[in-house]
């Protein structure tokens, strides 16, 4: 059943790599702030200026984001939705998630809406797209 799949289940592993990299920078960065090292505690003063924080707010964002996507993708392979229509709503939302990642880094701004969220627009837009369209589907079938 899941051989229809495994374009879209290989955009799902993408995504999942792409948030454990994510934990990973963070942890790092966060590891190596000057002024001291709390476990699990990010600096009320730090900002958008701040390499940690931009790395945790990305890292908690991708978590945010990630879990109306994978349920759907779950319920849409479970279903029998279009592999192809999948595969292509799954690979939009973890190339503009990869995208907004590392603009994300890159990008020290207050500015909004700033490229970072662009990108972060066509994945929720992706997300969205299959929310209704998945539930048409069901509705149908």
């Amino acid at each position: 059943m899941f051989d229809v799949y495994n374009s879209s289940l290989l955009g799902i592993w993408l995504i999942l790599a792409t948030i454990i990299i994510q934990a990973m920078v963070a942890v790092r960065v966060h590891r190596r702030q000057s002024g001291g090292y709390s476990p699990g505690v990010i600096k009320s003063e730090l900002g958008q200026s701040s390499i940690v924080f931009r790395a945790h707010r990305t890292y908690q964002n991708s978590l945010e984001n990630i879990i109306p996507l994978l349920g759907m993708a779950i319920i849409a392979m479970l279903s029998g939705y279009g592999a192809f229509k999948l595969s292509i709503i799954i690979w939009t939302y973890a190339i503009s998630r990869i995208i907004h990642m590392i603009l994300y880094y890159k990008i020290a701004t207050n500015k909004n809406p700033s490229p970072r969220s662009i990108f972060w627009a066509i994945g929720f837009l992706a997300s969205f797209y299959l929310l209704i369209d998945l539930g048409i589907f069901l509705l149908i079938n």
